[in-house]
């Protein structure tokens, strides 16, 4: 073993039970602020296509679908884009899924982006987008 790791392991040994809790903690919140500025720096890299469909669930919501689409515009999306989500009609990978977020009342939208469609009996309550999977990419304030 070398100098340096039976240092460490020296060091280690000398601290006692707490210490070493302690050590361990700080140690892992590093490496979680880590991981989130690294997943944060990813999300920003992220380059959304405007002229792509736009699945937009307003999640029993009607009344805010003005708002939801003059958001929608302002961030770049063509209002002919902008397609009403049902149960039976989903989109394909690449395209955007677009839903008042946090029912039953929303103060933003969430826009994320269709990774994977799978063939799936559809359910009474999600349909055939119980197949899709997505992924977060950015946020669009209702304000």
């Amino acid at each position: 073993m070398t100098d340096g790791k039976r240092h460490i392991l020296r060091d280690i040994e000398k601290l006692c039970p707490g210490e070493f809790a302690i050590t361990a903690c700080i140690i892992t919140v590093t490496i979680a602020v880590i991981i989130t500025v690294v997943k944060e720096q990813m999300k920003t890299d992220i380059e959304i296509d405007p002229q792509k469909e736009v699945y937009l669930f307003l999640h029993g919501r009607a009344d805010l679908r003005e708002k939801a689409e003059i958001a929608l515009i302002t961030y770049g999306f063509p209002k002919e884009k902008i397609v009403t989500a049902s149960s039976k009609n989903i989109g394909k990978v690449g395209d955007y899924v677009v839903m008042l977020w946090r029912p039953p009342n929303p103060d933003h939208i969430k826009i994320q982006e269709i990774t994977e469609v799978k063939e799936v009996e559809p359910n009474k309550m999600f349909g055939f987008w119980k197949g899709v999977s997505k992924r977060d990419l950015d946020t669009v304030s209702l304000e």
